[in-house]
């Protein structure tokens, strides 16, 4: 069993920086694709970005390409989302999630953490 949990969300003006964090309890973090996703009221959670086990290959919705980077740190466990030049309508609950071993199909889920970005 994996347990996700994210920190670091919180209310930012346009133009300014976040760095999301999702600290991982569990074994074989580093068999395990991370990925981040959010979601904002009525619509379907939508992915942001995702990153292998090794981390040697990372990926990103159009949306937010250029402006956020994902990263992980297998010795600590630990998954990141810098997010830039943030955007009003990057406003949402962030979620962050993890594979089963080597299976690039998302498993475990944190609780999220919310992310508002004021005009």
């Amino acid at each position: 069993q994996v347990q996700l949990v994210e920190s670091g969300g919180g209310l930012v003006q346009a133009g300014g920086s976040l760095r999301l964090s999702c600290a991982a309890s569990g074994r074989a973090f580093s068999t395990r694709r991370m990925g981040w996703f959010r979601q904002t009221p009525g619509k379907d959670r939508e992915f942001v970005a995702a990153i292998d086990w090794s981390g040697g290959s990372t990926y990103y919705a159009d949306s937010v390409k250029g402006r956020f980077t994902i990263s992980r740190d297998n010795a600590k466990n630990t998954a990141s989302l810098q997010m830039n030049s943030l955007k009003p309508e990057d406003t949402a609950a962030y979620y962050c999630a993890a594979s089963k071993p080597y299976i690039a199909q998302y498993d475990y889920w944190g609780q999220g953490t919310q992310v508002t970005v004021s005009s």
